[in-house]
């Protein structure tokens, strides 16, 4: 991934040397096992331990004679251990220590989007609290639906992130497996014991069955579950960046002093950081159908699967979570214009009251298709004349004669559609 779009924290996790570091401990902690079940001699692993120096550039130097990085890695490896390097990987195939290294990568980079996610919580959950009661329109289809508050639509996106937490926390879970269990497992040359100490000393499940890799059906759990989690940052980047626009203008993001926003228009204020973020959701949610891809291989495994996972895995995981902690400071330093919200509310001149009036005639008789139609009439010559939704339904005399004035200014109150925003706020922030 590019530095642009990359956060140190979760670019370490993919860095080569920390790759070759997990591939030392897996194989360290298999040399353990094997001592342990006497399999091969004491002394192997803490040697190993003591002389071992992970050197890149002398890897990819053997890598490219051998054409295997795994033993150009082994080969460094034995160069500083001597002798007792001749142990290491026995009975092992190289799966083993890749898949498990890299389920442990995404382990790692599943981890940090899980804080990312969690200060996002924490954000929305201030700011939806803050703006419970701040009436702003809803709008369906772009156009003036009802009435709504900026912190219902808030809500709607916390418990979003609340459904995106316990996914990572599922994705996570389904990558954390381990296999030491040979060529095309079935153990032949290697005791399942060790297997077990591995995936116990990472504090990693074994894998039930591996045929020579771990079953790709978890990682295309895992990648999709980043999918997801990208659609829904690109959720709220689309609202604030439609909230932004020059005619709507009810939020916009933070504009530093210094801050140009074109090279051509002064006044220009983007929202650069949204648009930013809806391109980076797409970037994520595109590794989810290579992921898909990869389940299904030849036979035991081969490795079309391999250059994929190369891309996918650091550059799916270090976009996520820079697009997370983007999204947070968004939401964080947002400027909200709640009196730009009720002069919004007015634009129709009424008509988002259309609903609660058609409800009341049908109490006075009307069927619903005469009152659905008086309604429907009286809303297009509202917006035709470009006078008050009130004023023409108060003119109309089939109306007249059921409903006084005094009545029919009582359905025009915004409160009637808040009036249950303490129930969906209990059965969100339980």
């Amino acid at each position: 991934m590019i530095e642009r779009y990359s956060r140190k924290e979760t670019k370490k996790i993919w860095e080569e040397k920390n790759k070759y570091k997990i591939w030392l401990d897996i194989e360290i902690a298999a040399a353990q096992a094997m001592e342990n079940l006497k399999i091969i001699p004491k002394g192997v692993a803490a040697k190993v331990k003591s002389k071992a120096v992970i050197n890149v550039d002398r890897i990819h130097k053997i890598e490219k004679k051998v054409h295997h990085d795994v033993i150009a890695f082994l080969t460094s490896i034995t160069e500083k251990v001597g002798q007792e390097g001749r142990f290491l990987h026995k009975g092992m195939t190289s799966s083993d220590v890749l898949d498990t290294c890299f389920n442990i990568q995404l382990i790692q980079s599943g981890e940090i989007i899980l804080k990312d996610i969690d200060e996002i919580l924490k954000v929305l959950k201030n700011k939806s609290l803050k703006y419970k009661k701040t009436v702003c329109i809803g709008r369906s289809h772009g156009i003036h639906a009802e009435p709504t508050t900026f912190g219902l639509k808030l809500t709607s996106f916390y418990e979003e992130f609340k459904r995106n937490k316990k996914r990572m926390e599922s994705a996570i879970k389904e990558i954390s497996t381990c296999a030491i269990s040979g060529a095309v497992g079935t153990f032949a040359n290697i005791d399942p014991r060790v297997e077990a100490y591995v995936a116990k000393k990472f504090k990693l499940r074994v894998e039930p069955i591996s045929t020579q890799i771990i079953p790709r059906d978890r990682h295309a759990h895992y990648f999709s579950t980043l999918g997801i989690v990208a659609g829904s940052i690109e959720r709220i980047a689309t609202e604030v960046r439609n909230l932004q626009k020059t005619e709507i203008q009810e939020v916009e993001e933070f504009f530093d002093n210094k801050q140009k926003g074109s090279s051509a228009m002064p006044h220009k204020k983007n929202p650069i950081l949204s648009e930013n973020l809806t391109g980076l959701a797409r970037m994520v949610r595109s590794y989810v159908l290579p992921a898909l891809e990869n389940i299904s291989l030849w036979h035991e495994r081969d490795i079309s699967h391999s250059s994929v996972e190369r891309n996918i895995g650091p550059d799916s995981t270090i976009t996520l979570d820079f697009a997370l902690v983007r999204l947070g400071n968004i939401l964080k330093n947002m400027n909200v214009y709640p009196k730009k919200m009720l002069k919004n509310l007015d634009i129709t001149k009424g008509l988002i009251f259309s609903q609660r009036v058609m409800i009341e005639l049908t109490k006075h008789g009307f069927s619903r298709e005469k009152a659905y139609a008086l309604v429907q009439k009286n809303a297009q010559n509202s917006w035709k004349k470009n006078i008050s939704f009130f004023e023409s339904l108060s003119k109309d005399s089939l109306i007249s004669k059921k409903i006084s004035n005094k009545d029919l200014a009582k359905m025009f109150d915004i409160n009637y559609h808040i009036k249950r925003i303490n129930l969906i706020y209990k059965r969100v922030f339980k």
